[in-house]
C-alpha cells in the first residue's frame, strides 16, 4: 500500500518585486497551515513519512512550519527542483518514480498540477485545492509505478477549521 499526502504551499505574497520561485509566505499563509499542520496530528500519528517539497520559497516555507509542528526533522526534508512544477504530468512523473521504500509520503507542491493529480488519481473529483489544502490518497499497490484508483481518506481545508 502507497499513501500520498498532498499540500498545496501556503498562501504567498505577490507583492514584492520577486521572481516566482523566491516569493515567501505570508501572515495568512503562516497562520493556514499552522491550522492544517495540528489538524493533521488528530489523523495521521505514529506513521513514519518521508517528505518531498518544491524548492519554490513558498514551498520549503510551508514544509518546514509542518514539519516543526508535527515534529518531524527538518533536515530530513528532500528538496526537489521538479517539483516546482505547475504541470500535472511533470508532478506524475516525479510520484511514480519514488523509491518504492517510501511507504508514506508527504509532497508539498503547486497548484495547477497538484488539483489535477488529485482529480485525475483518486476517486473524488475537488474543484480546487486552496493554499495550505491538505488531501490524503491511499494506493492499494505496492509500487508508485502502479498508482491509480486511489481513495481520498482525508481532506483538510484551512477554511473549513
Amino acid at each position: 500500500m502507497k499513501n500520498l499526502i498532498i499540500i498545496r504551499h501556503a498562501k504567498s505574497s505577490w507583492d514584492d518585486p520577486v521572481s516566482d520561485q523566491f516569493r515567501v509566505l505570508i501572515k495568512r499563509g503562516r497562520d493556514d497551515i499552522n491550522l492544517v499542520a495540528e489538524e493533521f496530528k488528530k489523523y495521521f500519528i505514529n506513521t513514519h513519512y518521508t517528505i518531498f517539497s518544491s524548492t519554490a520559497k513558498r514551498a520549503m516555507e510551508t514544509a518546514n512550519i509542518f514539519a516543526k509542528i508535527n515534529n518531524f526533522k527538518a533536515e530530513s526534508i528532500i528538496f526537489e527542483e521538479n517539483l516546482y512544477t505547475f504541470d500535472c504530468q511533470e508532478l506524475e512523473k516525479v510520484i511514480m518514480n519514488f523509491e518504492n521504500r517510501y511507504q508514506n509520503v508527504i509532497l508539498f507542491g503547486h497548484n495547477e498540477a497538484i488539483t489535477k493529480f488529485v482529480n485525475k488519481f483518486a476517486n473524488i473529483s475537488l474543484t480546487n485545492i486552496p493554499t495550505s489544502g491538505l488531501v490524503s490518497i491511499e494506493f492499494h499497490c505496492d509500487d508508485w509505478l502502479e498508482i491509480k484508483n486511489g481513495i481520498i481518506n482525508k481532506v483538510i481545508f484551512p477554511r473549513e477549521l
